[in-house]
């Protein structure tokens, strides 16, 4: 026997043993290093679920208001408008609230099929938008997207429906949004010396949905 090739073949056995202990060992240091990242890894999808579940509330609202449309001194800058104010105060499923708009209206009748009696005159809204403070002290930001009015002259009577885009806002409307839905009717009470109803008289609703409320936040049942 070739004492060179076992001794050889001996080394090469104890070369590949220790390469196997090193490769064992490598693998251990690995996997102990990699138990906390997922740990860490897991940790965060839970929070980031957490999150997403307290904010994941979408509620249908329904908000009765009533309060004072008039001339306002903000002016929206958009072309052939007046500037109209609304400061009116309710409550709904959301609780009591406060609501300050401004709205530009188009001073050029428009024509609809449903705003097309004799004594009927029909516009539309371009801009405005407004803030929601609630009983809590959070806030709800909307931005108008559509609005219609229908004015009844011999009636100095209106109809407005809007529509507003929900923005977010402060404490639970921290991280809301959805569409609401203003249905309104005005009554002219003070004119001035040419004529011109300058208060209003104003009553109506809110509706839509909601989505991003904090799920831990107490709701107020709403009341007729």
């Amino acid at each position: 026997m070739n004492t060179k090739s076992a001794r050889s073949s001996e080394n090469q056995g104890d070369t590949m043993k220790r390469v196997r202990l090193i490769d064992t060992a490598a693998a251990a240091r690995l996997g102990s290093a990699m138990g906390p990242m997922k740990r860490l890894a897991t940790v965060a999808l839970m929070l980031v679920l957490a999150v997403a579940t307290a904010y994941a509330r979408d509620e249908p609202v329904k908000l009765k208001f009533s309060g004072v449309s008039d001339t306002s001194p903000n002016n929206l800058q958009q072309p052939d408008t007046s500037n109209d104010g609304d400061n009116f105060a309710g409550e709904g499923t959301l609780g009591k609230f406060n609501v300050r708009l401004v709205r530009a209206i188009s001073n050029t009748p428009g024509s609809s099929s449903t705003c097309a009696g004799p004594d009927d005159l029909f516009f539309t809204e371009l801009a405005g938008g407004g803030v929601f403070r609630f009983e809590d002290g959070s806030l709800l930001n909307v931005n108008l997207t559509q609005g219609e009015d229908c004015i009844n002259l011999a009636a100095n009577l209106a109809h407005c429906t809007l529509s507003f885009q929900i923005t977010g806002g402060t404490g639970r409307f921290a991280h809301a949004s959805g569409v609401l839905t203003m249905t309104e009717s005005v009554s002219a009470v003070l004119f001035d010396a040419l004529g011109n109803p300058v208060i209003f008289d104003a009553t109506g609703n809110f509706t839509g949905r909601v989505s991003g409320l904090a799920k831990d936040e107490d709701r107020p049942a709403e009341r007729q």
